[in-house]
C-alpha cells in the first residue's frame, strides 16, 4: 500500500506551532517513505471559522516550505479536498452505517438530552432512539422532525488497536458514548467525517495528537462497521509551555507567522518544531528539510511531551543567519534596515556584512543599528571594565591618543584603522585592548555594539567618528 498522510486543519484561525509540528510529522513520514501529502480543510464547525484563515494555512505551509500533492487549490482524485463541499458523501455513508447498524437516527429534542445530566453536570446518551422500529423512524422522517445521526457503540466489550507509538491502546466499549456523527444541519461532526475522508481518500496512516488516543477506538468502530481497513495510527505528545502546561492556540501561545514577523527564518522554525518529540538517531540538531526527510523515523518520537523554548529556537535560528550568503542576507534585512535609523541614509550593504555575525533574529537588527543616529551624552561607567583595567583616567587618556592620532589620518577602512590604531596603542604604552574598548564606548555610546571599535569608525567616517571622540573627550573631563 502507497503511503498516503494528510494534514487536516480546522481554518479557525492563526497557525499553531502544535498543528504545524503535526503537519511537518505527517509530512516527513510520507515524504520519507516515497509517498503522497494531502492537504483537506475540515470546514464543518462553521461558527467557529475564521475570515482568511484558509488563506493562512496555504501561506503557512507554503512558506514552511512543504511540498504538497494533492489539495483544494491543487485538486487530486480524492477530492473535493473542503468538507462543506462533501455534505452529500456524509449524508450518503451515514445513512448507508444505519442500515448496517452501526448507527441509528435520533430525534431527542433540547429538553431531553438536558434531562439526562447527572448531579455532577456529566451527560451521556441513553441509547433511547435506539429502541425506534423502522417503522416509526420512517413516520418521523416523513413528519419532518429534526434528527441527529448517532453512532451505536455497543454496551460492553473491549476495542482495541495498536499505536505505532504507544504500543496498544485497549478501551471499554462502556466507556464510550454514542456520539453524533450527522449533525441536524446536514454536517457531519469530526467523529464521522475523519473516517469517511480518510477512507475515502485511501489515508494509509493518521498522524495526529495524543488527545485522540482514547477517541480513536469510537473510530475503528465505524470502520469495522463499514467493513473497511483501519489506517495506522501515529498519536504524538503535546508541546508544552512549561512543565505543567500546553501551549495552546487559545492563550495566543506559539503562532507561526507571529515568530516569521519577530525575524526567524521558516527553515529554523521548521527545523526546531522537528526536534520537539522527535530526535534522529544522529542527535544532529542543524538539518534541512531533506535532511529531515532522509532521517525520519516513527522510533525516534517521544512518548512524552516536549517543552517549547525559544531562546534555543533563537539560537538555532542565529545559526542559520550564519550561514546566509552575503546578498541573501541583505535581502532579508533590508525591509528590517527600512524600520530603523539608517533607512535611506547609509549603505545596508556596509551594515549588513557588519551584523551578519552578530545577531540571532532579524528583528534584532533596527536596535543593532541604533548607534549610528542616537548619540547622546551617555553614562560613563561604561568605560569601566575591571579586566582590561579601565577607568575614566584610562578611558580620556585612550581618547585623547585616538584623536591625535587619527586627525591626519585618511585611510578609514577597517584593516587601515585597526593596523594604524594597534600600533599607535603599542608606541604610547597603552594596552590594545584598552584602546578599542573605549574608542568603541566613545563612538557608539554603548558597551554592546554589532562590531568592533574599527569597524564602527568605518560605518561613521572620519568627520563623524572625530566628532564623536570629541564630545566623549569633553563628557570625561568634566567627570574628572
Amino acid at each position: 500500500m502507497k503511503v498516503r498522510t494528510r494534514f487536516a486543519p480546522s481554518p479557525t484561525g492563526f497557525m499553531h506551532i502544535g498543528n504545524l509540528r503535526t503537519a511537518l510529522y505527517a509530512f516527513l513520514f510520507a515524504k520519507s517513505n516515497g509517498g503522497d501529502f494531502i492537504l483537506r480543510i475540515e470546514d464543518t464547525d462553521r461558527e467557529r471559522e475564521v475570515e482568511g484563515a484558509v488563506d493562512l494555512i496555504y501561506r503557512t505551509l507554503e512558506t514552511a516550505g512543504f511540498t504538497i500533492d494533492e489539495s483544494p487549490l491543487l485538486g487530486g482524485d480524492y477530492g473535493p479536498y473542503i468538507q462543506s463541499h462533501r455534505k452529500s458523501i456524509y449524508k450518503e455513508y451515514a445513512e448507508k452505517l444505519v442500515e448496517l447498524g452501526g448507527a441509528y437516527y435520533c430525534f431527542c429534542d433540547k429538553e431531553r438530552l438536558e434531562s439526562l445530566t447527572d448531579e455532577n453536570g456529566n451527560r451521556k446518551y441513553d441509547k433511547h432512539c435506539l429502541s425506534l422500529s423502522k417503522e416509526e423512524v420512517a413516520e418521523k422522517l416523513k413528519q419532518g422532525i429534526p434528527y441527529v445521526i448517532r453512532q451505536n457503540i455497543p454496551l460492553s466489550g473491549m476495542t482495541e488497536y495498536e499505536d505505532l507509538v504507544f504500543g496498544k491502546i485497549q478501551i471499554d466499549c462502556a466507556d464510550l458514548e454514542d456520539n453524533i456523527l450527522l449533525k441536524s444541519d446536514g454536517l457531519p461532526t469530526y467523529n464521522f467525517a475523519n473516517v469517511v475522508d480518510d477512507h475515502l481518500m485511501k489515508i494509509s496512516h493518521v498522524i495526529r495528537g495524543t488527545e485522540y488516543l482514547s477517541s480513536t477506538p469510537k473510530y475503528n468502530l465505524i470502520y469495522d462497521s463499514f467493513g473497511w481497513e483501519r489506517p495506522q495510527y501515529m498519536h504524538l505528545t503535546p508541546i508544552m509551555k512549561d512543565a505543567q502546561r500546553k501551549l495552546s492556540k487559545r492563550y495566543g501561545d506559539a503562532n507561526f507567522e507571529d515568530f516569521i514577523s519577530k525575524g526567524y527564518l521558516p527553515e529554523a522554525i521548521i527545523n526546531y518544531i522537528a526536534l520537539l518529540g522527535w530526535s534522529p538517531k544522529s542527535n544532529t540538531e542543524k538539518m534541512t528539510m531533506q535532511e529531515l526527510i532522509d532521517t525520519f523515523s516513527v522510533d525516534g518520537l517521544s512518548k512524552s511531551g516536549s517543552i517549547f523554548d525559544e531562546e534555543k529556537m533563537k539560537w538555532l535560528n542565529s545559526q542559520y543567519v550564519k550561514e546566509l550568503s552575503p546578498e541573501k542576507f541583505l535581502e532579508l534585512a533590508t525591509p528590517w534596515f527600512e524600520k530603523s535609523v539608517i533607512k535611506g541614509k547609509y549603505d545596508y550593504a556596509k551594515f549588513a556584512r557588519l551584523i551578519q555575525s552578530r545577531i540571532d533574529i532579524l528583528a534584532e537588527i533596527p536596535e543593532k543599528v541604533a548607534f549610528i543616529e542616537d548619540f547622546k551624552a551617555y553614562d560613563l561607567a561604561l568605560y569601566e571594565h575591571k579586566k582590561l583595567k579601565i577607568d575614566s583616567a584610562t578611558a580620556l587618556n585612550s581618547i585623547n591618543l585616538a584623536l591625535n592620532s587619527l586627525k591626519d589620518f585618511d585611510d578609514f577602512s577597517n584593516d587601515a584603522l585597526f593596523a594604524y590604531l594597534a600600533e599607535k596603542a603599542e608606541q604610547n604604552g597603552i594596552k590594545k585592548g584598552q584602546l578599542f574598548w573605549c574608542i568603541r564606548v566613545g563612538v557608539s555610546g554603548y558597551a554592546v555594539t554589532p562590531g568592533g571599535a574599527t569597524e564602527l569608525m568605518e560605518l561613521l567616517g572620519k568627520e563623524s567618528t572625530l566628532a564623536r571622540l570629541q564630545f566623549s573627550k569633553e563628557l570625561l573631563e568634566k567627570s574628572l
